[in-house]
């Protein structure tokens, strides 16, 4: 039935990321393992945080699996360029951070999906502590018309500027 489970998954991945590649691969298995280590499930608010450190296929899939989007704020970009993932649960404290190892030899785009599908994440990462602290949870802000461009704008995006509210990417066209 595990199989069975998995085979759903990684389909489910394959038709959100467009196509099956190395890639989505890696972040299928990050996912995966990171549902084992922090001993939790789907997210369906934000009770798991991912802050990845790019912004490559491999997101997709650990946005199908494990529910972390940019929308409910639990996915989060770090900008390294590596091929790393920090992992939250906020239920339990739970926390690791996951670090593709270095293949043994470069390889044709067909041929790393197959590796990576044929290994277990543990050989596939290295799991280490986190060292990027648990951000705070999402907010909510207030939406405010902008008295310069007359649209909508939430007010973490707004600017007191003599007296009006103002976008804050219009302050220096004022």
């Amino acid at each position: 039935m595990k199989m069975e489970k998995e085979h759903e998954l990684w389909t489910k991945c394959a038709v959100f990321h467009g196509h099956e590649c190395g890639g989505l691969a890696i972040g299928y298995k990050a996912a995966l393992y990171a549902l084992r280590l922090l001993e939790s499930d789907f997210s369906t608010d934000e009770d798991i945080v991912c802050i990845s450190e790019n912004d490559c296929c491999s997101v997709d899939a650990i946005q199908v699996i494990l529910g972390c989007t940019i929308g409910k704020g639990n996915l989060l970009f770090h900008m390294t360029g590596k091929m790393a993932f920090s992992f939250y649960n906020r239920s339990n404290g739970k926390s690791v951070r996951l670090l593709l190892k270095e293949p043994p030899k470069e390889m044709e785009r067909q041929e790393e999906l197959y590796y990576y599908q044929g290994l277990d994440p543990t050989d596939i990462f290295d799991k280490m502590d986190v060292f990027i602290p648990l951000p705070e949870r999402a907010k909510i802000f207030h939406s405010y018309r902008c008295d310069c461009c007359g649209e909508k704008v939430g007010e973490n995006w707004i600017r007191l500027q003599g007296g009006k509210k103002i976008v804050l990417g219009l302050l220096s066209e004022i």
